[in-house]
């Protein structure tokens, strides 16, 4: 344990039995193996940035608490530079979401080509997301006790063999083994969230999730652009190319993506924490804010339709609209705001933004009036997304923690198959603005849902900046 006494601080000496050269040095040469970057109060910083030290073993060790009070803690403003290793495995998962991207908005009509009506397609994306909430979880677990790498891996090459099934395939049965390979091996976005809360400090997840969230945006604005274009070479290409790239993707993560899981963490097997019940109140709130906003995708196309007469490619542009304001809000905005109100005031001040601009949506008859709805919904979802994971994180101990993530992206996936189904039967059946002030009242759900959960200790409710380094 550091002490946290004039030695300690920037580490300018011998301390908790390590020694470091320098006030302000990057590397620690001692017994301990701890990594540090001669931050104030003797903090870990996580990840090193030499690779020498990971094949040394020196981790940046989560069992170093900060011990001097917060009252005499240096206010840091200053941006820690992420990890050389977080940035290889941002970029896996936005080549994942590419795939994803590429395949999603052609399937039901590729499926068509082999007899499916509309009850067929709606259980071809079922299958997917039943088989991701069956095995996300699963996964999450065995990442938890193998390591990350090993099951992001079996995620990409599972994703290559689905897409390239899905361009051969002559017959509908194949289709859907396609799809439920894909979703039971759909867990690379849960993993490689474990792997980033791994390799960095908790007070610099929320801006490392955030980016992890962008990616999604980046995925979902190049991935239909690219599918469009290689739909010109047939109906099979785009998911060729989807599988050429989840298999581009899975070769270079075999010599790029390091592992985060430190070997000795990773052969124990502690029992359950009792705290994992805490999540059933987190799994609800995603779930129910999951259903409003693809309600909302599902039907806005055929809300601007009847309201603005905007044909397809007006609706592909506000699409790209809003997945580039998704990009800068959880690319920019998470972190700051986080470190200011803490990940679960996040989360209760996105779910009330995207209940009051579905509100607006409903009421919409202007663009003067439907673009600061969505707007506001943009952005509360750009809150939503990240702050989920972060309160996920907070709640479970390390070594649950692959499994808690798993599970909340198996939520999420069923969740986008019942939200566009029941919102585009209040669509059609009941009235225009029924999915959206449905979908308004399922946030206000999940907001009671997240108020009635209990704060926990400070480590949930304070800013992520305030939280002490601890196991």
């Amino acid at each position: 344990m550091l002490s946290g006494g004039p030695r300690a601080q920037g580490c300018g000496g011998r301390a908790g039995g390590h020694h470091c050269q320098g006030g302000g040095a990057r590397r620690c040469e001692g017994r301990e193996g701890f990594c540090c970057r001669g931050r104030a109060a003797g903090r870990t910083a996580g990840w090193g940035l030499d690779r020498r030290d990971h094949q040394a073993g020196h981790y940046g060790s989560p069992l170093i608490a900060d011990t001097v009070p917060r009252r005499d803690r240096p206010e840091r403003r200053e941006r820690v530079p992420l990890p050389r290793g977080f940035w290889v495995i941002w970029s896996t998962v936005a080549l994942d979401l590419v795939g994803f991207g590429i395949v999603v908005p052609i399937l039901g009509r590729y499926a068509e080509r082999f007899g499916a009506g509309g009850v067929a397609v709606g259980l071809l994306f079922a299958s997917f997301s039943l088989a991701q909430f069956v095995c996300a979880p699963l996964l999450g677990r065995l990442s938890d006790r193998i390591g990350r790498k090993p099951v992001l891996l079996l995620s990409l090459f599972g994703t290559a063999a689905a897409s390239f099934l899905t361009g051969a395939a002559n017959v509908l049965w194949l289709l859907f083994l396609a799809r439920v390979l894909d979703g039971a091996s759909g867990a690379s976005v849960a993993v490689a969230q474990g792997a980033v809360t791994d390799m960095v400090e908790p007070e610099e997840r929320p801006r490392a999730l955030g980016l992890i969230g962008a990616a999604f945006g980046i995925g979902f604005i190049v991935g239909p652009a690219l599918g469009g274009l290689a739909s010109l070479g047939g109906p099979h290409v785009p998911f060729y190319v989807a599988g050429g790239l989840a298999l581009l993707n899975a070769l270079i993560a075999i010599r790029r993506v390091p592992e985060t899981r430190p070997r000795s963490v990773r052969t124990e097997r502690p029992p359950r924490d009792a705290r994992a019940n805490r999540l059933w109140g987190i799994a609800l709130a995603t779930f129910v804010a999951v259903c409003a906003f693809a309600g909302f995708e599902a039907t806005f196309a055929l809300l601007t339709k009847q309201r603005f007469g905007l044909k397809e490619g007006g609706v592909a542009t506000v699409f790209i609209g809003i997945g580039l304001l998704l990009t800068v809000v959880q690319g920019a905005m998470v972190r700051p705001v986080t470190r200011a109100l803490g990940s679960t005031r996040t989360l209760q001040t996105g779910l009330l933004l995207n209940g009051l601009g579905l509100l607006v949506l409903a009421v919409a008859e202007s663009w003067a009036v439907l673009v600061p709805a969505l707007a506001l919904l943009t952005v509360g979802q750009g809150l939503v997304t990240p702050s989920l994971s972060l309160v996920v994180t907070g709640r479970v101990p390390d070594h649950q923690r692959g499994e808690a993530l798993g599970f909340q992206q198996g939520i999420s996936a069923v969740a986008r198959v019942i939200g566009p189904v029941m919102a585009g039967v209040l669509f059609e059946h009941v009235a225009i603005p029924s999915p959206y002030l449905v979908g308004a009242g399922l946030c206000t759900v999940a907001l009671v849902v997240m108020l009635g959960q209990p704060g926990g200790s400070r480590k949930h409710t304070l800013g992520a900046a305030d939280v002490p380094v601890t196991n």
